[in-house]
């Protein structure tokens, strides 16, 4: 092969591309942070969206609690109850120890440390405060 002489358009080697340090852009870095902060503010407002408050929560366990009983679900019932309660009482004694004349009638739970204390008003005026805590999710463990 013969090399060709004459005037050339680049008489030096061309120009590298990327002549100075390199610079690192911080917008992934940002966009993976915020899309993190983001999904955990979705992840927290679904599970209330979808599970209710943890109030409604314990006023939704004292309806269930109260509506097996009503229906003679005893065993359910006893269920219910967080473990001192199951172990003072015998399913068949949970109705006479909870259940008030009529109908209940829920208030707005209140809160007491890590216990939700629902009031029940029964058709015959009495009202209840029913306490309901967490212990292998939410039990029934007294009445006031």
């Amino acid at each position: 092969m013969t090399s060709t002489e004459g005037p050339f358009l680049y008489d030096d080697d061309p120009a590298p591309l990327h002549t100075g340090a390199p610079q690192r852009s911080g917008k992934i870095l940002v966009f993976i942070l915020g899309g993190t902060v983001i999904a955990a503010f979705l992840a927290v407002w679904a599970s209330v969206a979808l599970r209710g408050t943890p109030g409604e929560q314990a006023t939704e366990v004292t309806g269930v609690f109260l509506a097996a009983l009503a229906a003679d679900d005893t065993e359910t019932a006893h269920a219910l109850l967080c473990e001192d309660e199951r172990a003072r009482l015998e399913p068949d004694e949970v109705a006479a120890a909870y259940v008030g004349e009529g109908s209940p009638e829920f208030g707005e739970p209140g809160r007491d440390g890590d216990k939700r204390l629902v009031p029940v008003q029964w058709e015959d005026g009495t009202t209840s405060e029913f306490t309901v805590i967490g212990e292998d999710g939410l039990r029934v463990c007294g009445i006031d």
